[in-house]
């Protein structure tokens, strides 16, 4: 082999070792609101499931996919709410339920991922609502890394639920008349490498 076909060889290598160590790093990924929502569905009266969606949900994902680990911090704007009806949203938007006046934001963050083996199962983190927070997990449905070829970097993305008690964040609307407190939350995230 010629000096220069191992100098190729080499140079190869060592390019190669340098992507692999640059994608096993812990890496910052901005969300992408473009394909990031969150939504909730709450039971009404035995007949129908109430459901609606928060378009305008912004953050940022630490993600170290080699020690399977990260740290999540998401931010939702409470006016961004969207049920497909216009008084029901003035309604979710009142100080009965979100009272986006006063809280205008919603938030969950999380300083760890729950990995079985190779595939992430669970995000405990807290969920500020209503000025209040408490601990909610986030049970990832599914989460997957690709190359994005319209962002032309790598995305990271997952659809996670979780199931709470809205009265613990002092969201008490007719509870008292028979409506359930438990309300099925979900959020749906891609976010783009920097």
């Amino acid at each position: 082999m010629s000096l220069h076909a191992i100098t190729r060889a080499t140079l190869a290598a060592l390019l190669g070792l340098g992507l692999a160590a640059a994608q096993a790093a812990p890496a910052d990924y901005k969300i992408d609101d473009d394909h990031t929502y969150a939504t909730f569905a709450i039971d009404h009266h035995g007949a129908s499931v109430n459901r609606a969606r928060f378009d305008d949900v912004s953050g940022t994902v630490r993600f170290d996919q080699a020690a399977r680990s990260g740290a999540i911090d998401i931010t939702v704007q409470a006016a961004s709410v969207y049920s497909g009806s216009k008084g029901f949203d003035e309604h979710l938007r009142s100080a009965d339920l979100f009272n986006v006046a006063q809280h205008p934001t919603l938030r969950f963050v999380s300083e760890r991922l729950v990995f079985d083996g190779d595939t992430l199962v669970e995000v405990p983190g807290q969920l500020t609502l209503l000025g209040q927070t408490h601990p909610v997990t986030l049970k990832a449905l599914q989460f997957r890394c690709y190359p994005n070829q319209r962002a032309k970097t790598e995305a990271c993305g997952g659809d996670f639920e979780a199931v709470l008690d809205r009265t613990q964040w002092g969201m008490d609307y007719l509870v008292k008349a028979g409506m359930p407190k438990t309300v099925r939350i979900g959020a749906t995230i891609e976010a783009f490498r920097q």
